[in-house]
């Protein structure tokens, strides 16, 4: 069994009412059933981990929130989880950066995040001078930022995520280690041409079934993009099962389909690991 990273894992859908936006994703996009909002106990995620061959998962946790699940977990088992951490209020820069300086410290953070659509009514693409203050603590800290890019799949606006808007950004902050996460639909050719562009940016292919991937991502897998897409399930909203099945099955060099699975993202996230399998130091 190949071993994988899940860069994107969920582990509090069953913790919150969900949002109305929620239902009409879960309903109308991915026609999910009751496991779509499910809030899995750590040895069932661990179960879940191990059956798959997936060595680690990073959990996402929102800044602000206090103690969570994904925050437990990391806790418990900071040997198989880390974390990624969202609800970063951009208008009011400095308390949240100090906030989130004060939280890389205390805790095992494998990126930021950040759906520009899911904030300010969408008015705020990521080549707003609104978000320098975050790419500036995000170099200084050497910590990934994870932006979401693609239409979404809620009723609300899209633009500020189509990845043409990534491209001043990675002319202004070369530093910054950015990944485009949850695909680039409907402008994946812009999202690979900018990947061949900047060395600095990378593809994350969570919440999207691998099965579904347009070619052109996955001829660029193969070719010349081996080392900058990165494997995700979105959890529970995608199975890590189903995922990863739909990957072996997929007409892929046996290296390409590694590096994806896991070896870029233990680059990426975790590049002072031995052997990228553990947290970063």
């Amino acid at each position: 069994m190949p071993r994988a990273i899940d860069c994107l894992v969920n582990v509090d859908m069953g913790d919150m009412k969900p949002p109305e936006w929620m239902i009409r994703v879960k309903e109308d996009t991915f026609k999910g059933g009751d496991s779509f909002l499910k809030s899995p106990e750590l040895p069932e995620l661990l179960d879940d981990l191990d059956a798959n061959g997936v060595e680690r998962a990073i959990l996402l946790t929102r800044l602000g929130k206090g103690d969570d699940r994904a925050r437990r977990y990391a806790s418990a088992r900071p040997d198989r989880f880390s974390l990624g951490v969202g609800n970063l209020d951009l208008l009011r820069p400095m308390p949240t950066l100090r906030e989130l300086a004060s939280f890389v410290r205390d805790h095992p953070v494998s990126y930021a995040v950040v759906g520009p659509s899911f904030w300010g009514d969408g008015m705020y693409p990521p080549s707003d001078a609104v978000y320098y203050p975050l790419y500036t603590k995000c170099c200084e800290l050497e910590l990934p930022l994870c932006m979401n890019t693609g239409l979404p799949g809620p009723p609300i606006p899209g633009e500020a995520q189509n990845p043409i808007h990534l491209d001043r950004v990675c002319v202004r902050f070369p530093e910054l280690k950015l990944c485009m996460i949850h695909g680039a639909d409907p402008w994946w050719d812009v999202a690979i041409r900018l990947m061949i562009k900047y060395r600095n940016l990378r593809l994350m292919t969570s919440a999207w079934s691998p099965k579904r991937l347009p070619p052109q991502l996955l001829h660029y897998l193969a070719t010349r993009g081996r080392d900058r897409i990165l494997f995700a399930s979105d959890y529970p909203v995608l199975s890590m099962k189903r995922c990863l099945d739909e990957v072996a099955a997929l007409d892929l060099p046996s290296e390409a389909r590694d590096a994806w699975l896991h070896g870029n993202a233990a680059r990426f996230f975790f590049p002072d690991a031995p052997s990228g399998a553990e947290e970063r130091k």
